[in-house]
């Protein structure tokens, strides 16, 4: 079998398959089937090019009607802002909003959390609780307060252990904190089959 034309997944430098219906498809389906009776708002937590690849894919496959995103760096967060709000005069109408306050994402049927600290070259991801466990305590008590029956999606490294620290900060019940887990690893798995047998990505299950 050849590599099909038609659209392949996209990973991004983390190994998120966020381009593949699959990441978003239980979502998307739920907002779907509650028949457009409210607005749906997702808010992304962070501006670096993992947030930003989901962003665009929350954008360009009309997920929700309203994108919040927040990051401690202003400038950079309007950059990335203006970027969407231009592209999406392309694209279905969905609202863009950025603040570097957290009440920017009152409201969020779901809160996806990417932002951590930067991974040194060799070093070990768990050497990263330490640092992002500080940025977490900050991040999900804020999002729990404007938006408290909110899903919170955590991208962030080590992604366990953190889903775990934005479970107990936030007092969320359990099936409302949800880890990307293994998604990783899978994406990158089902990419070195595909990459053998010569066939589309999205044709490995």
């Amino acid at each position: 079998m050849r590599k099909s034309s038609s659209s392949s997944s996209s990973i991004t430098e983390a190994g998120l398959d966020i381009g593949h219906d699959v990441f978003f498809k239980q979502f998307s389906q739920s907002s779907q089937d509650s028949s457009r009776n409210r607005p749906t708002k997702i808010s992304v937590i962070g501006t670096g090019k993992v947030e930003m690849a989901i962003a665009q894919t929350i954008l360009t496959q009309d997920i929700a009607d309203e994108i919040a995103l927040v990051d401690a760096l202003p400038d950079k967060l309007r950059g990335e802002m203006l970027d969407l709000q231009h592209a999406a005069a392309f694209l279905p109408r969905t609202k863009i909003v950025a603040s570097v306050d957290y009440e920017v994402t009152s409201g969020s049927d779901l809160c996806i959390v990417t932002a951590g600290a930067r991974q040194i070259p060799g070093e070990l991801r768990l050497n990263l609780i330490h640092r992002n466990l500080s940025l977490f305590q900050k991040i999900i008590p804020q999002l729990a307060k404007y938006s408290p029956h909110t899903i919170l999606l955590i991208v962030s490294n080590p992604v366990d252990i953190l889903t775990y620290i934005a479970w107990k900060l936030s007092g969320f019940p359990s099936n409302r904190v949800i880890g990307s887990g293994t998604n990783l690893d899978s994406s990158r798995f089902r990419f070195l089959i595909a990459d053998h047998l010569d066939v589309n990505a999205q044709d490995v299950q």
